[in-house]
């Protein structure tokens, strides 16, 4: 039920605040008009004022789950730390007792900030004892630094968390494989030019040419592009006509008005050409394959 009204009041927040809805803001309900909500709901059970309340308190959540994410993975949105956070909003609204003397806000806060923990644990997939050994390796990793002035060694950061070294590299090893990141995250480039590149644009893609490859087809192309302007007008029209518009010999006969052993003629001596020269090229450069 927590979960309805949650996605409920999470829809209610993205919509823009109307003049209706405004009045429901914690900023905009009087001290009265609470009481009256608070008296209404634990009276009468009136849903009508628990979603008012939940409203007027809306920005509390807001509040706390935008503190909360300034310490937590870029990979975590503050929407899903609210939406966390309003199921224990709703529980806090349930619970309270107005006649006690103590502030709403004052109440609810940790249990907002609770029901957001236990929300964000559930989702984490690394046992709570290696997250627990975690902490406790990276405060002694501080503590031996400054005592020190370096970076402690394996065995004195094992000794000083009181585990074995191939423990330690065993919490440090479940740590790394836990690592998320974001492949629409920008990383600054290493060369110190400050260039940034996303993520994703690193992966390898085994399924791409190869770039030498790709290099050595421009270069390719760019010698046969060359050795075509070589040939006479009729020979290069008879290739263009032959292996791009994909004409026979009789029609480029047609064409250009020549015989279809005649074309054919013409056809041989172009392609020798070509290869002559592309042959030539290959071995003065050595990066080009022969066009045979």
């Amino acid at each position: 039920m927590h979960t309805i009204h949650a996605a409920r009041s999470r829809r209610m927040l993205d919509r823009p605040l109307t003049a209706e809805r405004r009045s429901a803001t914690s900023s905009e309900v009087m001290p009265v008009e609470l009481d009256h909500l608070w008296r209404r709901f634990r009276r009468d059970g009136d849903h009508g004022a628990r979603e008012r309340l939940v409203m007027a308190y809306a920005p509390l959540v807001k509040g706390v789950a935008g503190r909360m994410s300034a310490h937590l993975p870029s990979h975590v949105e503050e929407a899903d730390l609210i939406s966390f956070g309003l199921g224990g909003l709703m529980t806090a609204i349930d619970r309270f007792e107005p006649r006690r003397d103590i502030k709403f806000e004052t109440y609810a806060a940790p249990r907002i900030k609770g029901a957001i923990l236990d929300q964000l644990r559930s989702l984490d997939w690394v046992p709570r004892s290696v997250r627990t050994r975690a902490r406790a390796i990276e405060r002694a990793s501080v503590k031996l630094e400054q005592l020190f002035g370096r970076s402690p060694s394996e065995a004195e950061l094992a000794a000083e968390v009181d585990m074995s070294v191939p423990e330690l590299r065993e919490v440090l090893s479940s740590l790394a494989s836990s690592t998320v990141l974001t492949l629409d995250g920008l990383w600054t480039v290493s060369d110190g030019s400050g260039d940034q590149v996303a993520l994703v644009d690193t992966l390898r893609d085994d399924g791409a040419p190869d770039p030498l490859d790709l290099l050595t087809c421009e270069d390719l192309r760019d010698s046969i592009a060359e050795a075509l302007g070589k040939l006479p007008e009729r020979e290069r029209l008879v290739v263009g006509l032959y292996h791009y518009y994909n004409l026979t010999l009789r029609e480029i006969g047609d064409v250009i008005g020549v015989s279809e052993s005649r074309v054919s003629q013409l056809h041989t001596r172009a392609m020798l050409r070509l290869r002559g020269w592309l042959a030539e090229a290959a071995f003065e450069d050595g990066s080009l394959a022969m066009a045979a």
